[in-house]
């Protein structure tokens, strides 16, 4: 499928001009579902634990808190792929793919979304601050996928953990399914990472206050853990691998 841009472009040539992008295109219902898989493989060492984890809706800004799938001409802009979609809003699908993917460890004893109430003695609180196609870095457009959460102990909520996780890939070529692919290996190298942090951070074992947390290390910025590779630094995106590299 030709991205809503490159149809605008060529009818540049045959009118000598073009609008801008609409990011409210109303013009009928998208055509075409996307979604992206949880991870399934992680490193051999990772610890099994013996506690349950809530995972609530990822926070999102109202440009990524929708179904559609975003991009960006301009980096103070926000746009959206014409007659396509994800087949669910982007916070509640990667919420379910981080559920997924914990599941899929093996490792924990229960994980499930927050809205089930489940008696968790954790809560992971991710924010989803990029989930978009650049198109600034040239063509075809690289996705960037960050996520900053907090792991949050219960019943006190007392935060013992935050960490950054960025990744960046290149489509293999300016179509929407390539693109989707992109979107689907950055997402899945953060929600790798994210896992292994979260059931590496607290002990194995239950919380209990005869085994109190150092809350003063744990609050303390520096030990803020930043996880990012292969996005673009400054003008330079020659360190962005292509999807499947």
């Amino acid at each position: 499928m030709m991205l809503r841009w490159a149809v605008c472009a060529a009818a540049a040539v045959a009118l000598g001009g073009c609008n801008a992008i609409s990011a409210l295109d109303s013009a009928g219902e998208p055509t075409d579902l996307y979604t992206v898989t949880p991870k399934s493989t992680f490193d051999a060492d990772l610890p099994a634990v013996f506690w349950q984890l809530a995972v609530e809706v990822p926070v999102a800004a109202a440009s990524l808190n929708t179904g559609r799938i975003a991009l960006q001409m301009t980096p103070t802009s926000t746009d959206y792929y014409a007659k396509v979609a994800w087949t669910d809003r982007a916070p509640l699908m990667v919420q379910t793919r981080i559920v997924d993917s914990f599941e899929n460890t093996r490792k924990i004893v229960a994980v499930a979304r927050e809205s089930i109430a489940l008696r968790a003695n954790y809560v992971l609180q991710p924010d989803l601050r990029n989930f978009e196609a650049m198109y600034f870095y040239g063509q075809p457009p690289i996705v960037k996928v960050r996520i900053i959460t907090k792991l949050v102990r219960m019943p006190d909520r007392q935060i013992i953990g935050v960490a950054s996780f960025e990744r960046c890939v290149r489509a293999r070529s300016d179509k929407v399914p390539k693109v989707v692919e992109a979107f689907d290996q950055a997402l899945g190298s953060v929600i790798k990472r994210l896992v292994s942090w979260t059931l590496r951070t607290p002990p194995v074992q239950p919380p209990s206050d005869a085994a109190p947390y150092d809350i003063a290390r744990f609050r303390n910025p520096a030990n803020m853990v930043i996880d990012s590779e292969n996005c673009p630094k400054g003008h330079d995106a020659s360190m962005v691998p292509l999807t499947d590299e």
